[in-house]
């Protein structure tokens, strides 16, 4: 019997059970589903996120801080007080986090530590902006803005990006700004002033207006808010920090610092640790896209463990499967050894059929996840994905779908080996007797 007659053999021997050998591909079908799921998942938020990151264009950026003393930040009762420093600026609370977190304060003369390292090109300080909203034909907004620094860059549905040398203000909008300012496309909102509320530290509210000549497409990454060129990010930030001392108005808590593109990771490395030595912490943005990547992957983890449970199931179903078989066909096991079928014959036949089980349940299983990606990625790009132009959430490569069909047929080959050994070393004369 050569191996064409001992795969035939074995495909119709699994028909024999039908409905034992459909429940146990069922169970791989499970497990094989949920992992290519969960792995499409991934492999689509992370091409999306690469793909924004060159978007950017800011891969040779660092964001710097000054590093806390503490887990968070001076004064913070989770690990006890920080020892006093004269020489360091006062520490401001940073956003909705744990009570008692802060974040630095940084000077011009930071700006000119971080300067004097080796590699730094530049270093211009990031000043908070929070104006108190924007106004467009159908009333007022609250606005979330960032100044348009030169190293990164946006991706626009329409218009162009701020120019920074320009002393008229400029700022480019989300693409979900559009119809809330009450404009009906992105095109008819170019050109147009936007007034822009802010509220100084004396409590006095005025305006100022921007012209919008962009809108950007909206993406994970640097889509969640507008953008000011310099000229906009200046005056609105001068407006609010009217009636501020001056050791706080001339303070900031970041400094994005450019290295230069070329540089390797190994002096990328060497440049973030003598910022450390200085006291600063500095992070790349591919830094804060590997922090997004580890805890997806973390997730993804564990969404496959759900997948493996079920093959670990179905590895049990495929053992008993073909235990049950080796004993219902005792009979023709000693038949086909009588008429001179070796042992090593018997087990690849009872191998093959595992592997069979294992790669009919694992096709189908991808197959189906594939199937429930294209409706999910179709839905969304019309739906709940629509604003974000170019993100597939299910993204099935093909090394990944042929990773989990082998390795999937590996297992069920792994869980067929006992009931082949034991079908290899039947006896044939105590096998033709079995009643």
């Amino acid at each position: 019997m050569n191996f064409t007659d001992l795969i035939s053999t074995a495909s119709s021997s699994l028909f024999k059970s039908k409905v034992r050998t459909l429940l146990t591909i069922i169970a791989i079908f499970i497990g094989a589903m949920t992992i290519t799921l969960t792995n499409g998942i991934g492999t689509g938020i992370k091409s999306y996120l690469n793909k924004q990151i060159g978007d950017l264009g800011a891969t040779n950026v660092l964001q710097i801080q000054l590093t806390n003393t503490t887990k968070y930040g001076p004064g913070s009762g989770n690990t006890g007080p920080a020892p006093y420093n004269p020489k360091q600026q006062v520490a401001i609370s940073a956003g909705n986090g744990p009570r008692g977190k802060k974040q630095l304060l940084m000077n011009n003369t930071d700006i000119q530590t971080i300067k004097s390292i080796p590699n730094i090109t530049s270093a211009i300080p990031v000043h908070p902006l929070s104006p108190a909203y924007m106004m467009g034909r159908s009333g007022k907004y609250q606005l979330s803005i960032q100044e348009q620094y030169g190293s990164t860059t946006a991706a626009l549905l329409a218009g162009l990006g701020v120019n920074n040398q320009s002393n008229q203000n400029q700022m480019i909008i989300p693409a979900t700004y559009v119809s809330a300012l009450g404009y009906s496309n992105n095109q008819s909102i170019l050109g147009q002033q936007i007034t822009i509320g802010i509220n100084n530290a004396l409590g006095k509210q005025s305006t100022i207006k921007a012209t919008v000549t962009g809108v950007e497409q909206n993406a994970l990454i640097g889509g969640l808010g507008a953008f000011a060129n310099s000229a906009l990010a200046n005056q609105i930030y001068q407006v609010q920090s009217v009636g501020l001392p001056p050791a706080i108005s001339d303070s900031f808590t970041t400094v994005e610092a450019t290295f230069p593109a070329n540089l390797t990771n190994t002096q990328i490395n060497q440049l973030t640790t003598e910022l450390k030595n200085k006291g600063f912490t500095g992070q790349t943005i591919k830094d804060q896209e590997n922090t997004i990547f580890t805890a997806l992957n973390v997730i993804i983890i564990v969404l496959d463990m759900f997948g493996v449970i079920a093959l670990l199931a179905a590895s049990f179903g495929i053992i008993n499967t073909l235990l049950m078989s080796v004993q219902e066909r005792t009979k023709e096991i000693g038949l086909m050894k009588a008429l001179g079928m070796s042992p090593r014959k018997i087990f690849t036949l009872f191998s093959i059929e595992a592997v069979m089980i294992g790669f009919w349940g694992s096709i189908l299983g991808v197959a189906f996840a594939a199937l429930i990606g294209k409706v999910v990625n179709t839905i969304g790009s019309h739906g709940f994905l629509k604003d974000f132009k170019g993100l597939s959430l299910l993204t099935f490569p093909l090394s990944t779908i042929l990773a989990v069909v082998i390795g999937i047929m590996l297992i069920a080959f792994l869980a067929g080996t006992l009931p082949a050994i034991r079908a290899s070393k039947k006896d044939p004369i105590e096998a033709l007797r079995y009643e």
